[in-house]
């Protein structure tokens, strides 16, 4: 089994590197930018020829796998059983329309619900980030990364969803408040790699499936906490209000919530 992961592991990261110039090259044209919806929830052409693209290779490489897409060329899922893989094709779209900057291409890949291999592709850096259990580890490239340090709420900066803080949803106010910052990147993906490479301590966000299934598994296996705010496991086919934090954050922030801390 151990050799049927590497060798998928070998497929997708071929398969995204594929993707990753494909994309490039569209957006050397004008991009056809819908609402999905509200004016700030987008979706453009890329999006979609990106997740049809890779559905299409993801069934070659894995016939019997089910995948879910978050534009919805995938099958549609009430379980996880079996191999089912979760894809994003653009992470981060309103900064690909606006910056065309600081958006990624996701893929976690899951086994009778237990995460397995994660990719987190930043696309206009060229790295991309991927492992897991299946990988025995975490890797930008070919760099295997440490485990970020484990340390305070108060210690380090925390990337936050801007309306959560603004409309103090789960007591966001506090938590920021508590820590040394907020930063707000626009993208769930590049949230995670800062945490991936000790630059914040966690991340606060409403995730789909494919906003969290990749990082999910990248970054419990580098020893973080993923969970719901409140601390329970996540429903992986269900939008949660996700918490993703060091051991020593995450109990920080657990704590605000348990004694209803506001400003």
């Amino acid at each position: 089994m151990a050799q049927d992961w590497q060798q998928l592991n070998e497929q997708v990261t071929a398969l995204l590197k594929t993707a990753r110039e494909q994309v490039l090259a569209k957006m050397q044209s004008p991009l056809t930018v819908d609402e999905k919806t509200n004016r700030k929830d987008l979706v453009t052409n890329v999006d979609k020829s990106n997740e049809q693209f890779l559905i299409e290779q993801i069934h070659q490489i894995d016939p019997a796998a089910r995948v879910l897409g978050e534009e919805g060329f995938g099958d549609t899922l009430q379980d996880l059983d079996g191999r089912v893989w979760i894809v994003d094709p653009i992470d981060g779209t309103m900064n690909f329309v606006k910056q065309r900057d600081n958006f990624a291409m996701m893929i976690g890949i899951y086994q009778d619900g237990v995460g397995q291999l994660g990719y987190i592709y930043d696309v206009m850096q060229d790295v991309l980030y991927h492992g897991g259990p299946a990988l025995g580890g975490v890797f930008a490239g070919e760099r295997r990364l440490k485990a970020p340090a484990n340390i305070a709420l108060a210690d380090g900066l925390i990337g936050a969803s801007g309306p959560l803080v603004v409309h103090d949803i789960s007591h966001m106010q506090a938590i920021v408040h508590a820590s040394a910052g907020m930063r707000v990147y626009g993208s769930a993906g590049i949230e995670l790699i800062n945490i991936m490479l000790g630059k914040t301590l966690g991340y606060i966000s409403y995730l789909k499936p494919w906003d969290i299934a990749a990082g999910k598994v990248l970054l419990e296996a580098l020893g973080c906490q993923v969970t719901t705010i409140d601390g329970q496991p996540l429903n992986m086919l269900s939008s949660n209000l996700v918490l993703v934090a060091t051991e020593k954050a995450q109990r920080d922030i657990l704590q605000i919530e348990e004694d209803d801390v506001s400003l």
